[in-house]
């Protein structure tokens, strides 16, 4: 009987290790296929020849901020910016001749305390839109701790008593000390930065310099356009930050010049009775892909923008509003830390 039993215990075990032999060729061959896969798809992405496809793309990896880095494995600074014009438009090299028209502007409802919610779901992105109906009452604020690092949207807005407040301007991703870059400290505000009539970034010392920008004047008109620092002093504005992009200027759509693929995206607009509109789009998740500069356009016109422009997004775009933060911004540890805020007392 013992001698049975060896048996078929032998028996048991060469069968378990051809079963554990099939898993483990099975899961080699699973592994293989998953590499394989996403090696060929990467090279067709990065030096395949469907053209939209590689833009889409690196303008997601390059709008990102810290990641961008993972399309500069593949490509040069030279190529991405013949794909994206992102260079361009960081320098401010992307220009138009428009400026907003602010005789067109006609402030309806000045010392009105309202502002409303609103939620869009497209099958894309989730946004979510304020309307300050009284303009005087929006500003541009700034980190306490400016050269150094950033504040995250919800501190700065708390520091100015705001009751509504988006993130505002882009900055240089580096470290105070070392320069190290992609560290997000947020403590360098890039281009122009206007707050309460003074003038904390002046374009990279060159005052007379244009860079495309919004600011805004004390009886809460909003001008859009190329301007210098001293271009919007010269027009009162008390408030102003450089964007990322124009998309509305005197209720033209404007020609995006920076290919941008679909990401988290802040924008500020006008409509013509001066209502102040603030937007957020969350993005790089499962159920909010994101939206690009174009579809932004399109929603700040379809909400009766008469002049708008998009601001820093990406993990940056976040939404501040009675206290809390009302949108998901897409950084895994939460907001990050910005240099600006544009926020409504």
């Amino acid at each position: 009987m013992s001698v049975f039993r060896r048996d078929g215990k032998s028996t048991e075990n060469k069968t378990n290790k051809r079963r554990f032999s099939k898993l483990k060729y099975s899961g080699l061959f699973l592994l293989f296929e998953v590499v394989f896969t996403a090696v060929t798809l990467t090279l067709i992405v990065f030096y395949g020849p469907f053209t939209n496809v590689k833009k889409t793309v690196v303008s997601m990896f390059i709008n990102s901020g810290r990641h961008q880095y993972v399309a500069k494995w593949f490509l040069s600074d030279d190529e991405i910016n013949k794909l994206t014009n992102y260079s361009n438009a960081k320098n401010g090299l992307i220009t138009s001749n428009q400026k907003s028209d602010v005789n067109e502007i006609h402030v309806e409802h000045k010392n009105d305390s309202g502002i409303s919610v609103e939620t869009v779901n497209s099958s894309k992105f989730k946004a979510y839109f304020l309307v300050i109906n009284d303009p005087t009452r929006v500003k541009v604020a700034y980190t306490k701790y400016l050269g150094k690092e950033g504040q995250i949207t919800s501190a700065m807005a708390e520091d100015n008593g705001a009751v509504a407040a988006i993130n505002g301007g882009d900055f240089a991703d580096e470290a105070t000390i070392g320069g190290e870059k992609y560290t997000g400290t947020g403590g360098k505000p890039i281009g122009i930065l206007i707050s309460n009539g003074k003038v904390i970034s002046d374009n990279n010392g060159n005052p007379d310099k244009k860079i495309q920008s919004f600011g805004i004047t004390p009886d809460g008109k909003m001008r859009v356009g190329n301007y210098s620092v001293n271009d919007l002093k010269a027009a009162n504005v008390t408030d102003a930050i450089s964007c990322e992009s124009m998309l509305l200027i005197n209720g033209v759509p404007q020609v995006i010049g920076q290919e941008s693929g679909f990401a988290p995206r802040t924008a500020i607009g006008q409509t013509r009775d001066g209502s102040i509109l603030f937007l957020a789009i969350d993005g790089r998740s499962i159920s909010s892909l994101g939206a690009s500069y174009e579809e932004v356009r399109n929603l700040m016109q379809q909400h009766g923008a008469f002049n708008a422009v998009a601001l820093d997004g990406g993990s940056s775009t976040t939404m501040y509003y009675n206290g809390d933060v009302i949108n998901n911004p897409s950084d895994a540890v939460g907001e990050r830390y910005v240099p600006s805020i544009v926020y409504a007392k």
